[in-house]
């Protein structure tokens, strides 16, 4: 845990003083669609979904985007379905749960606000492709432009599964939303 902390406490401190900037935002969204006619419930479903989406994703790609050392000899391309992770049964269970929970937490936020605030968004299929596409955009640029992060398409995969279960977590609230913007 000490070395997660040494890694990413840059990226968790600076997302913890966003907060009340992105609290802001979100009050002064709301104000603004309320004052332009939009019904207030709306107002609020909208402008806390583009604030989860925003600030619950940015840390995960900033970390996804951030340089690494990783050992000598590392496969630094994984094309086949499944190879990534099952190399995965071989490290400590504390690795395996981080590396796969933090996969799928790269955007649960994403997906569960982007069916709150898009309604065309709002289909389990569609939450998967969008997960799918924008995970697949951040391994091509890692792959390019990053020094030392593997492109997986493991990867791709599971980060899509957080898309759809965030999507999946706040069905409630877009599976009964009205249809017109």
């Amino acid at each position: 845990m000490a070395q997660v902390w040494e890694l990413w406490h840059t990226v968790w401190i600076t997302t913890a003083a966003l907060v009340p900037l992105a609290l802001l935002v979100v009050a002064g969204m709301i104000r603004r669609r309320s004052r332009a006619g939009m019904p207030r419930a709306r107002a609020w479903r909208w402008s806390l979904a583009e604030g989860v989406m925003v600030l619950g994703t940015l840390p995960w790609v900033w970390m996804t985007l951030s340089p690494q050392q990783v050992p000598p000899g590392t496969t630094m391309v994984y094309l086949v379905p499944l190879s990534d992770l099952g190399s995965y049964f071989s490290r400590p269970l504390p690795w395996v749960v981080a590396q796969v929970g933090g996969n799928l937490l790269v955007f649960f936020a994403l997906g569960a606000g982007a069916p709150v605030r898009f309604a065309a968004l709002a289909s389990p299929a569609r939450l998967l492709l969008l997960g799918a596409a924008c995970s697949l955009a951040i391994e091509v640029t890692q792959l390019l432009f990053v020094t030392d992060r593997v492109f997986s398409v493991d990867d791709v995969l599971v980060n899509a599964l957080g898309c759809l279960f965030g999507g999946l977590a706040t069905r409630p609230w877009w599976s009964r939303a009205p249809v017109s913007a």
